[in-house]
């Protein structure tokens, strides 16, 4: 295995353990050296965590759902169906089966009497449907036109579907959301358009991350 890159992460690893091992002793030499040879500690989703239960359990189906009041759709007319959609896509690269958020929609656009998530879980067979209710949404720095910074609020809630056609919620968590997190960003180094799908993306991650496993050290790559 030496040849491989395997091996050559593994050797680079341990070669930078034995380096710092001068510098650290105890404990703190141990969890060092766990992290530079396991890789980053791992958290359980907060989902998994509070209900028992998983989004990856055989045979479950999730139906992603977002609402956002007039306020916020008079300046994002379909910010409602694009966070569902990139919530669907990332929880599909994690391995979860989603329905289609385009059959969800178009459902959406032709039952608009529709007054509980557990209509939609009961319409497609749902096992669970994410509800996501947004209440602000924004894309500029405060007080200023020149500077990008995402910054949502919503409340994110798992509605669990029963044999009988019922059903209750059994997850809810609110979710603070902001990027870039260390510093705004000029708009003279990215196009609305781009910043607007990048922060899309760190959003439906935030969320996601409900629903997964992911590491320590995630956010860095999102600080500016």
């Amino acid at each position: 295995m030496e040849g491989t890159p395997q091996g050559w992460a593994i050797g680079t690893r341990a070669f930078l353990v034995i380096s710092l091992a001068s510098a650290l002793s105890g404990c703190n030499y141990l969890i060092l050296a766990g992290y530079l040879i396991g890789g980053p500690p791992s958290i359980d989703p907060d989902f998994d965590v509070v209900t028992n239960k998983s989004l990856t359990d055989p045979g479950v189906t999730v139906a992603v759902v977002c609402y956002a009041p007039p306020e916020i759709l008079w300046d994002f007319d379909s910010i409602d169906s694009e966070i569902a959609k990139y919530v669907a896509f990332r929880l599909h690269q994690h391995k979860i089966r989603v329905i289609n958020p385009d059959r969800i929609s178009a459902w959406l656009d032709e039952n608009d009497e529709w007054d509980a998530p557990e209509e939609i879980g009961r319409a497609f067979d749902a096992t669970y449907v994410i509800y996501i209710d947004l209440q602000s949404f924004s894309l500029y720095e405060a007080n200023s036109a020149h500077l990008y910074r995402g910054r949502s609020e919503a409340i994110v809630s798992v509605y669990q579907t029963d044999d009988q056609g019922g059903g209750e919620r059994i997850y809810t968590k609110e979710l603070l959301s902001r990027y870039p997190l260390a510093a705004p960003r000029s708009t003279y180094e990215v196009t609305y358009t781009t910043f607007k799908r990048q922060y899309l993306s760190r959003l439906s991650e935030e969320i996601g991350r409900l629903f997964y496993e992911h590491y320590n050290g995630d956010d860095i790559p999102d600080a500016t």
